[in-house]
């Protein structure tokens, strides 16, 4: 499972657009909007009349927690004075105009560890709920292991964590039916949720499991929810997507973004086109860049593989010559290995190495479950064809691994092709140790 942190607005929207499908006897009134500046909040209002009617509450949507202990929740203004519209979008400017400090971690309220400092440029407005400390609950679930976990507590609020042993925990295996989830949850409501609301809570946790599962989260954390009757308000949300599913899951999700973290460097266009790419495919497809003016880079079929390989050139040859890391697997057809092959030549062949050294493409892989390989090679090949000029010019060894279904075809497709395109290329099957490909590249430039 591929785990992807989605906005908080995003969390709340898709569960917005499903609720009276796992919520049917709950009112949630759907109000939030996502601004990028102070100005965008004021134009919001003229769709959103809500937001000059209301007090409202306003805080960065950019993947960080402990917004409240960082001081970057706006809620009131001066005690007991409500924030309007022009103290949310004022607080909005002053926030995003300079760089803040974000701590995650913290002693009570002391911050611990270092922060991270970067520019708010996303910010979730919506109407502040009044409510008392003892209607705040909590509730999250995941996955662990082969299980579902589902936490529940009637603790919710900024100190869940430290009373996290108030927080109750429901296992589910993944065959567990749903008369069998009902049941649990039912008997495993926390003792200290109000008598009054127990009975809600049971119906909104088995709602919320069910989302969780059907509209492939792989995290969903609500922190807290505030239960009024049959009303209830999502105070906070953290939330994960399985994106493996997101091919399944376009009209459940609407329009996504998987947005870079708070203090992280933004993704370059062709990560994000192989993000894209990913999404759309049942395969998995991943690409990070850790140095692009790196001479080594790598292209490997499998996570496993993935993280045998780049360990095992920053061993023999230093971490600072690995130019990316990702895989490719589960088995692609040829046209999203090709684009995937494109996408790395088209780095890869950029610039000539600094040091006047040959570039080493590894295209490595452990053997094969039910990839075909000479499918899959034969997107490569067409990646070969149209960069083989660029490679030839910057200067490219490119040494070959692989074993699995049909890869004798592959293996010879693809050497037969490097040869006739000109290429410096080596290849190997499944008798050759997984990794020794990578000492034969360092050895021969020796």
């Amino acid at each position: 499972m591929a785990q992807k942190a989605i906005r908080e607005y995003d969390a709340k929207s898709i569960l917005a657009r499903h609720w009276d499908t796992y919520f049917p006897n709950f009112n949630y009134p759907y109000r939030t909007v996502l601004v990028q500046s102070g100005e965008e909040l004021k134009k919001a209002a003229e769709t959103h009349p809500w937001l000059k009617e209301m007090p409202l509450v306003a805080k960065p949507d950019m993947l960080f927690g402990k917004r409240g202990k960082n001081g970057l929740v706006l809620f009131k203004v001066n005690k007991p004075g409500d924030v309007t519209l022009e103290d949310a979008a004022k607080w909005i400017d002053e926030k995003r105009a300079e760089k803040q400090k974000v701590y995650f971690s913290f002693d009570g309220d002391t911050p611990t560890g270092e922060p991270a400092e970067d520019y708010l440029t996303h910010f979730i407005v919506e109407p502040f709920t009044p409510h008392s400390q003892d209607e705040e609950y909590y509730i999250s679930a995941t996955v662990v292991g082969d299980e579902d976990v589902l936490y529940m507590s009637a603790e919710g609020g900024m100190e869940v964590e430290e009373n996290w042993d108030k927080v109750v925990e429901v296992r589910f295996p993944i065959t567990a039916t749903e008369e069998e989830i009902e049941q649990k949850i039912r008997e495993n409501v926390p003792a200290d949720v109000k008598e009054e609301d127990k009975e809600a809570f049971a119906e909104f946790a088995i709602g919320f499991f069910k989302a969780y599962r059907e509209l492939n989260f792989a995290y969903l954390e609500i922190n807290p929810f505030v239960l009024q009757g049959n009303n209830v308000e999502l105070l906070d949300m953290v939330a994960k997507l399985d994106d493996t599913a997101g091919f399944l899951m376009v009209d459940h999700w609407g329009a996504i973004e998987f947005p870079t973290a708070f203090g992280m460097e933004e993704k370059s266009p062709e990560v994000l086109a192989i993000e894209e790419a990913d999404a759309k495919t049942g395969a998995s497809l991943k690409l990070t860049l850790l140095k692009p003016d790196a001479r080594i880079w790598t292209m490997v079929a499998g996570g496993g593989a993935s993280v045998v390989y780049a360990d095992t050139i920053a061993d023999m040859a230093g971490i600072e010559d690995l130019a990316n890391y990702g895989e490719y697997s589960g088995g692609p057809t040829t046209g999203e290995t090709r684009f995937y092959a494109e996408t790395i030549l088209d780095l890869m062949t950029r610039e000539k190495d600094p040091k006047g050294r040959d570039k080493i493409l590894i295209i490595g892989g452990a053997i094969a479950n039910f990839t075909d390989v000479a499918k899959t090679f034969t997107g490569i090949i067409q990646a070969f064809e149209e960069y083989a000029e660029k490679m030839k010019e910057v200067g490219v060894k490119i040494y070959v691994r692989r074993g699995g279904p049909n890869y004798e075809k592959g293996l010879k497709d693809i050497k037969e092709a490097g040869e006739r395109l000109g290429l410096d290329i080596h290849v190997y099957g499944p008798e050759t140790h997984v990794t020794d490909i990578v000492r034969m590249a360092l050895e021969e430039e020796k």
